[in-house]
């Protein structure tokens, strides 16, 4: 579906979000979000986000994450209502046979890795003021999902998804991501959406692959705030690193994980040094708990530099300080730090799956490898370092494609003017 031409009117809408954890989380839905609620906020809209007090994703199934206080704060704006989450133990094994009972809304409630928040289930069930559109993310969180829906349903207004959908490995028919992200209860959502935003035609074809009506889905993609991540001190970083000013830096901004390739991308740093490559590597992001146990027997430990969670002057200079930025991630539907990278000029290597093969176009503006090739991937990372032309020149291209075509501006009005649309009586069917 194409942009629709909509008009924002006069009237200020009342806006529901739900999403599974709000900042100070990070995590990309949930910037997303943010980013969202407060334009609306900003521009007279009256907007209620409904969340869970997690800080950590891993405080959803354990009590070794970090969570916030629960309860009622406006931020920016916005009102933001975080309720508590239930954790039990051997949670994901105690609600496997829960979610085979064949009902969509309790197969959503009993997904294994579910932020489990009883009081937003009962919130949505007895509304406390009206809205007029519900908007839900994201796959495949189910909780929150289904607490968005049964809202929308209670007062009969238009039901909104951004599912984020992770397509995986296109060349492996049984990619187990894919199939977590394609579960028929999370499909059922988006028959019963009214719109789904989706960020690349990547994943818009996989959900009409999946029998959702092409209609109403409506490919938006995501933006880049330039001046958040541009701006850094690349001297005083590559110093602190102990790069050289002539060195190549590689780095990889993520969740720290095998979903998001961060292993994959150490085992293939190795084997390209092994083959003579020279480059520094610098991981940032949160560390999940399969990439800690993968760093403990890691063999070149001591070549790669590890930053941790990044405030916003050191996520400038994080991005001013590197060459190239690999994310070979087999989980994300779009991908925003690839923008971040290409605005401060640098190369971009990706897996092609899912979003990120939607977002580099492979040899213009950034390299694709097919996804889980270790060789290729190592390959990929000799071939840049070595060659500083091919990186400006990809780089190049990339910071004119992201200057051009994703700005949040456009992006976010988007979605105002399709919530306009719907509350003026445009629905769309199947």
């Amino acid at each position: 579906m194409t942009a629709p031409e909509g008009n924002r009117g006069d009237a200020p809408l009342r806006v529901a979000h739900f999403v599974q954890r709000y900042l100070p989380a990070l995590g990309g839905s949930e910037a997303y979000f943010a980013r969202l609620s407060r334009h609306l906020a900003a521009a007279g809209d009256h907007v209620t986000v409904f969340t869970t007090n997690a800080l950590d994703l891993e405080a959803f199934w354990s009590r070794r994450g970090r969570c916030l206080p629960a309860g009622v704060r406006v931020e920016d704006g916005v009102e933001v209502r975080r309720y508590a989450l239930w954790r039990l133990p051997a949670q994901r094994w105690l609600l496997k046979p829960l979610s085979l009972i064949p009902s969509r809304t309790w197969q959503l409630l009993c997904m294994g890795h579910n932020p489990i928040a009883p009081g937003m289930w009962r919130a949505a069930g007895r509304p406390d003021r009206a809205f007029d559109v519900v908007h839900a993310t994201a796959f495949p969180y189910g909780w929150p999902l289904a607490c968005g829906l049964r809202l929308a349903r209670r007062l009969d207004v238009p039901f909104v998804l951004t599912p984020f959908v992770h397509t995986g490995d296109p060349e492996d028919p049984k990619d187990r991501i894919r199939r977590a992200y394609t579960r028929p209860a999370l499909l059922s959502l988006a028959h019963a959406a009214a719109r789904v935003f989706v960020q690349t035609e990547v994943e818009r074809q996989a959900l009409i692959a999946a029998g959702v009506t092409a209609e109403k889905l409506i490919v938006q993609g995501m933006g880049v705030d330039v001046e958040s991540c541009t701006g850094g001190n690349r001297e005083a970083a590559r110093r602190a690193w102990g790069a050289a000013p002539d060195e190549v830096v590689v780095g990889h901004l993520a969740n720290n994980s095998w979903e998001k390739g961060s292993i994959d991308l150490l085992q293939a740093a190795s084997r390209a040094w092994a083959g003579g490559a020279r480059f520094h590597l610098v991981l940032a992001g949160p560390e999940m708990t399969n990439f800690r146990r993968y760093w403990e027997t890691y063999p070149d430990a001591a070549r790669v530099r590890r930053l941790g969670v990044l405030d916003e002057q050191q996520k400038r200079d994080f991005f001013a300080a590197i060459d190239v930025f690999a994310l070979p991630s087999r989980s994300d539907s779009f991908g925003i730090v690839l923008l971040e990278a290409w605005a401060n000029g640098a190369a971009n290597i990706g897996y092609r799956a899912g979003g990120v093969a939607g977002v580099i176009r492979h040899e213009e503006d950034g390299l694709l490898v097919r996804c889980g090739d270790l060789d290729g991937l190592a390959g990929a990372l000799t071939r840049l370092s070595a060659d500083g032309n091919l990186r400006r020149r990809l780089g190049s291209a990339g910071r004119a494609k992201t200057l051009r075509d994703f700005r949040w501006e456009e992006k976010l009005s988007l979605v105002r003017d399709v919530y306009g649309r719907l509350c003026h009586g445009e629905r769309c069917r199947g």
